[in-house]
């Protein structure tokens, strides 16, 4: 099983811009620990039969037929607007 040390905990928290105790170093130390050799447990398994897949349920995408419809005008579109101009949508510059 895959024992980290405390300075590993230390080069963690530190990639993490997290400051720790030395408590919590420590409880950190067990937990990642354990969760290292959990995974040093899955990867014993014999996966040669299992097929790779992306998603545990099979999913499909359930997308409508692209069909051609009548829009909106542009002064149909712009009714609503709280502002607009020139054909346009005016909004507030949000970059300088």
């Amino acid at each position: 099983m895959a024992k980290l040390t405390i300075q590993d905990v230390e080069t963690i928290a530190d990639l993490a811009k997290l400051t720790l105790t030395e408590q919590e170093k420590t409880m950190f130390q067990e937990q990642l620990s354990a969760i290292l050799g959990y995974a040093e447990m899955i990867q014993q398994l014999d996966t040669t039969d299992v097929p790779p897949m992306t998603s545990a349920i099979p999913l499909h995408n359930v997308m409508r037929v692209d069909e051609r419809q009548i829009s909106l005008s542009n002064e149909e579109a712009l009714a609503n607007a709280p502002q607009a101009g020139d054909g346009s949508f005016k909004v507030r510059a949000v970059l300088d």
